[in-house]
């Protein structure tokens, strides 16, 4: 198994792409520590890892809240040990509209989770690491950043703006064992981009049945992203077969983006 004995933490566990790391991790010999705010969805994953005989610890937390954060690293420093793996997963999809009519609440919230949690989390949990001399960081991003879409601004400035972060901070931990990358997703299934596309057909006067055959369409395989291919490119970078590879931006998206 490619994390036998390993601790990972990972925020945004309970849903989505997080639950779907979760369980992946898990079955590949980690034991996870699973964050976000609502308390039933992250203790519900827990609870189901545990029943299937794998290590979860739930910890509601606010990632926007810096002493939540703390408090975070604190108890799975204390529950499970200095983790291994960081999965800075967490994220909301934020506003659909343009730029001039966004309430700046609306973009002060899409930065604050999407960009400000992740730094947050990594400060939180790196001394500990640093200290150790080991460690993966794996970012969820998206290619919304590289490849825009109108309506979506505070969304791509924020996942843009985790692309420099991972760049920099490979470049400050490299010397201390820790490698750090980011996985671009494209559209994945699921509630997420459900509701992108039903406030984008609102915006373009279009059925979601359109919006979505156009998201397709922007697919050399014709297809969205399963959340297990996220999984699985998250299980590649947090192993030892991802050994030489810091400071990258790896693109899971059936062909959608390509830089």
């Amino acid at each position: 198994m490619k994390l036998d004995g390993k601790v990972a933490a990972i925020t945004g566990g309970g849903r989505g792409i997080g639950r779907e790391i979760a369980l992946r991790f898990v079955a590949e010999g980690a034991a996870v520590a699973l964050a976000a705010p609502e308390a039933d969805e992250i203790r519900t994953a827990a609870a189901s890892i545990e029943r299937a005989g794998g290590r979860a610890l739930a910890v509601v937390t606010d990632i926007r809240e810096p002493d939540q954060v703390a408090s975070f690293a604190e108890t799975v420093t204390a529950e499970l040990g200095v983790p291994d793996v960081l999965v800075n997963n967490s994220g909301i999809a934020g506003p659909n509209s343009v730029l001039w009519t966004l309430d700046p609440a609306d973009w002060d919230e899409t930065i604050r989770i999407n960009l400000t949690g992740t730094f947050l989390c990594c400060r939180a949990f790196l001394p500990a690491m640093v200290q150790r001399g080991q460690g993966s960081i794996v970012v969820i991003g998206s290619t919304t950043g590289k490849r825009p879409e109108a309506g979506r601004t505070p969304y791509a400035a924020s996942k843009l703006g985790l692309v420099g972060l991972v760049r920099t901070l490979a470049w400050e931990l490299g010397e201390h064992g820790i490698r750090v990358n980011l996985i671009s997703p494209g559209s994945v299934e699921g509630p997420r981009i459900e509701a992108v596309m039903v406030g984008r057909a609102q915006a373009q006067g279009k059925t979601v049945e359109e919006i979505r055959a156009d998201v397709a369409a922007s697919s050399p395989l014709g297809r969205l992203t399963a959340p297990g291919d996220i999984a699985s490119a998250a299980v590649f970078l947090a192993s030892e077969d991802a050994a030489s590879i810091t400071g990258e931006d790896l693109n899971v998206t059936a062909g959608r983006a390509m830089y």
